[in-house]
């Protein structure tokens, strides 16, 4: 089986299957909602890469969850949902950004203004695809849980996932909450930057999905241990990878335009690192540097700042880190009894998440 293909292949279609048994329900509210869920449908099934399921169905192996009593296929479905927590989140986060892409095309909210502007209705075509989004968003995480308890898990299985789905939820919120937090105070502290990694991305995409699977598969507290631990390292490390995809990335490959978190001020760890380098060796530049960090739109002051975060050596200090993460990431699996199979794909999801390329 080839689980980088088929669960995600699995995943879109158990995702597929649940839209359409609420269409008849959608439909009957009225067409502005059923449009609306259109929104929904295209953004969950037409992109994304399945990473939270693929990780979820990877700790239910690792707790040796096919030779227990779960339904594989409520299995499937109950992961699936993940992929609509995470629309939620991509969805709100471009409003928070605003951002006019996502995966090479129109944001959600932009699509609907762009909506509002051509059929030339009433009020302000922003606010109104900005509503849409944010009603659409959470309706998906609405979804999320309905998807989840429906799946046709046991009781038992359940009561056993509900701390890691309750402890998601809770941390992509409030991991985001950190972010827009220090972006708005301009804070440049490492620490802080690296909570926001922790929660916002480390926890839900990688860490959680893994401690759902294991719990539903009913893991022991040395298993779902290591698993968590290698999710933090390996969910950190994937983070620090996207931040320097947000300054160096080639907009063909990332959806987004090339600088994208130097526009929108991100105070990520690479910002950071930067910023306390050129402290140290060229003040002017760090001065340059929170002169203009999301503060501009003008493509050459951003190529600017990209070349000076260069010249101060952090992108080889993010790099550093992201291969002592990954090591660790993998060194904590070793306390536990996994499948060897298992640890393998695990490496292998290490590598992925982790190498990401320019």
């Amino acid at each position: 089986m080839n689980i980088h293909q088929e669960i995600p292949a699995e995943v879109t279609k158990a995702l597929a299957d649940y839209i359409d048994s609420r269409h008849e329900e959608v439909r009957t509210i009225g067409a502005p909602v059923d449009k609306a869920v259109g929104h929904l449908s295209r953004f969950i099934l037409e992109g994304g890469k399945r990473v939270r399921p693929l990780y979820a169905w990877t700790g239910f192996l690792a707790a040796r969850g096919l030779s227990g009593e779960e339904d594989p296929d409520a299995v499937i479905r109950a992961i699936s949902s993940l992929e609509f927590i995470q629309a939620c989140a991509l969805i709100h986060d471009d409003i928070i950004d605003a951002s006019d892409t996502r995966r090479g095309n129109p944001t959600i909210h932009r699509s609907v203004a762009r909506t509002h502007q051509e059929s030339r209705w009433c009020g302000s075509a922003d606010h109104f695809g900005e509503s849409v989004a944010i009603l659409v968003g959470d309706l998906a995480l609405v979804w999320a849980e309905d998807m989840f308890l429906e799946s046709g898990l046991s009781p038992a299985a359940l009561t056993r996932a509900r701390a890691p789905w309750r402890g998601m939820r809770t941390e992509v919120i409030g991991g985001q909450l950190l972010d827009i937090s220090l972006e708005a105070a301009g804070t440049e502290d490492i620490a802080a930057a690296n909570s926001v990694n922790l929660y916002k991305t480390a926890a839900y995409t990688i860490e959680r999905p893994l401690h759902l699977g294991a719990a539903i598969a009913g893991a022991d507290d040395t298993v779902i241990s290591a698993l968590r631990h290698y999710g933090r390292d390996i969910g950190v490390a994937f983070q620090l990878r996207d931040d320097l995809l947000g300054v160096f990335g080639d907009p063909a490959i990332t959806g987004k335009p090339a600088g994208d978190d130097l526009r929108q001020g991100k105070r990520t760890e690479l910002l950071c690192t930067a910023l306390t380098y050129a402290d140290r060796h060229d003040p002017a530049a760090a001065a340059e540097l929170r002169r203009h960090v999301g503060r501009t739109k003008d493509d050459a002051i951003i190529q600017r700042l990209t070349s000076i975060i260069q010249d101060t050596g952090a992108e080889d200090v993010i790099e550093s880190r992201i291969s002592d993460l990954k090591a660790s990431g993998i060194d904590y699996l070793s306390s536990a009894h996994i499948p060897d199979e298992v640890f393998t794909l695990l490496k292998e999801l290490a590598l992925k998440a982790t190498e990401r390329r320019y």
